[in-house]
């Protein structure tokens, strides 16, 4: 097993061919880059996406591509400060190209989904991330043992079933923005 981070693991992003599916499952993320947008967030004060444009612009050159990239994100009920945020950023993530659904912890139970993070490309490379206690990423170890990448897919595809559309779950008002 091969652990990657920094641009090694951004190198992912460019070479895989037809999809990226990522589970969001932590209740909050340490991303130095945010953290004065999330700081004016939780004060209520305005804030922009100048942090957020690069990973922006990656998405809108991959969805040109015609390549797919797809998020389910669970998110409790109620959301966490951090999710909040993640929740209020979401739509230049959609406008970009990139598919996020939202799966209410509620309704993990009995899914039999990992309580990690991870990423799929192509459905044959699994990418388990690594965090420290505060959320802050350490590492996306990867794996193609194909029985491991099989289970994967198969969570990928029941967290997308159960899933809503980021639409459907801002219009339940359900994070109070």
């Amino acid at each position: 097993m091969k652990r990657l981070a920094g641009e090694d693991f951004n190198r992912l992003f460019s070479t895989y061919v037809h999809t990226a599916f990522r589970l969001e499952t932590r209740d909050h993320y340490a991303v130095s880059d945010e953290a004065e947008a999330f700081r004016r967030f939780l004060a209520g004060e305005p804030y922009d996406l100048d942090w957020h444009q690069t990973w922006l612009a990656g998405i809108r050159s991959i969805t040109a591509s015609g390549r797919r990239m797809q998020r389910v994100r669970l998110v409790s009920k109620p959301p966490t400060d951090y999710q909040r945020f993640e929740l209020a950023v979401t739509p230049a993530n959609l406008e970009a190209g990139e598919d996020i659904r939202i799966l209410p912890r509620s309704r993990v139970a009995g899914l039999g989904l990992p309580d990690y993070d991870f990423w799929l490309f192509d459905d044959t490379l699994l990418g388990i991330m690594h965090f420290d206690a505060d959320g802050l990423f350490q590492g996306i170890e990867m794996i193609e043992d194909s029985t491991t990448v099989a289970a994967h897919n198969a969570a990928r595809d029941r967290a997308i079933r159960h899933a809503i559309s980021y639409a459907d779950y801002s219009a339940s008002n359900q994070f109070g923005l």
